[in-house]
């Protein structure tokens, strides 16, 4: 079995879990052919029903800059379907180039999301039961190479290696991810009060009510992260995030926010501002829908993907705007972005004020 056969054969069988009879939606670009054409197989010997949906280069600039509003609002038959009806999606990154909607007209994106503003709450509601099982993946591109700094073979061993493809078994692997973070994620549903402190990192925030989940795997791949959605006004304090990140087409870099009453007050970026400045506009987006912690250890380098960089071992993220249903959370929003911080360099997670994680470790991983 090569390599791309044991990506699709973990995707189908263990993040999907696909089975006889269900309908599966896969979207991704031309470019991820070779591990489409392994999904499709895969899904057919599961006795599932694919469906392919192959992105052609620069079809969503094209359709951004051509497209009337009438066409902006109109939303694809088989995409409605797919969320309301479907049981599995799969979405394959492939991107061609990351900078392809850099500077699209705002006004245009804004008709595209409310128009699908209904099927993405149906879309979040199904997939927080598992009525609709869903994951993420990345194929590997020179876009995303060239992003992450590396070259496309070694970008690719990056990748394989943070599903864990080049175990034996990876779905055993990933079962172990699984229970190991269970330790984790009861540990953290037993208390309450949460507090991030670290290098420009002094936040609390309050999770009474709301679920830690283990995300082993499953909705995205790779994963190795736990999370929740924190108590919309509980969010107090300020976070500097050290990692990049990328929104709109543009890099940021040295994000600041200071947080009063789950509301963001005031931010600042070295790299970026107008970015913020946009992004802050929009309705739902100054409150936290998720805060996270990451555990892959096999990821131990910025790439500037989040996929990827939001599971690092020894990091936290938090998300503005969109929080999870399954948590518990209740902020609601178009926007739903993560960004990063180190905590390997002295950085402490305290629990209802008793200290459980250090320099980037559980310390109950030590016992």
């Amino acid at each position: 079995m090569n390599i791309l056969q044991k990506y699709a054969e973990l995707l189908v069988n263990y993040s999907l879990s696909v089975q006889p009879g269900e309908r599966v939606l896969v979207d991704t670009t031309t470019l991820a052919e070779p591990l489409a054409r392994e999904v499709y197989r895969s899904i057919l010997k599961a006795g599932g029903h694919p469906h392919i949906n192959l992105e052609f280069r620069g079809k969503s600039r094209i359709f951004m800059d051509t497209a009337n509003d009438d066409q902006l609002a109109y939303n694809s038959p088989l995409y409605i379907k797919a969320m309301e009806e479907f049981e599995c999606y799969l979405y394959i990154r492939a991107p061609f180039n990351t900078s392809a909607m850099r500077n699209a007209d705002m006004s245009k994106s804004s008709v595209v999301a409310k128009a699908r503003q209904p099927y993405r709450k149906i879309y979040s509601e199904r997939t927080a039961t598992r009525a609709l099982k869903r994951s993420l993946c990345e194929y590997p591109t020179a876009a995303m190479a060239q992003n992450a700094g590396m070259s496309l073979e070694e970008y690719k061993q990056f990748i394989f290696n943070a599903c864990f493809l080049f175990e034996e078994n990876p779905k055993e692997k990933w079962l172990e991810v699984r229970h190991n973070q269970q330790r984790i994620v009861d540990l953290l549903n037993s208390r309450t009060k949460i507090h991030y402190k670290g290098e420009g990192i002094d936040l609390t925030f309050n999770t009474e009510g709301r679920t830690w989940i283990n995300s082993d795997g499953q909705t995205n791949m790779p994963s190795g992260e736990v999370y929740t959605s924190p108590v919309e006004n509980s969010v107090n304090g300020v976070i500097y995030f050290d990692y990049p990140a990328t929104r709109m087409g543009e890099e940021l870099q040295g994000v600041t926010l200071w947080v009063e009453n789950g509301e963001v007050v005031k931010w600042q970026a070295k790299k970026g501002q107008n970015v913020l400045d946009k992004v802050f506009k929009v309705k739902g987006a100054k409150f936290f829908g998720e805060a996270a912690i990451g555990t892959n250890n096999n990821i131990n380098t910025p790439t500037k993907n989040i996929l990827f960089d939001e599971k690092m071992g020894g990091t936290v993220h938090l998300a503005i705007g969109q929080s999870y249903l399954q948590a518990g959370g209740k902020n609601q929003s178009s926007v739903h972005w993560d960004m990063i911080a180190e905590m390997r360099n002295g950085g402490e997670i305290y629990a209802d004020d008793e200290l459980i994680y250090k320099n980037g470790v559980f310390l109950m991983m030590n016992n």
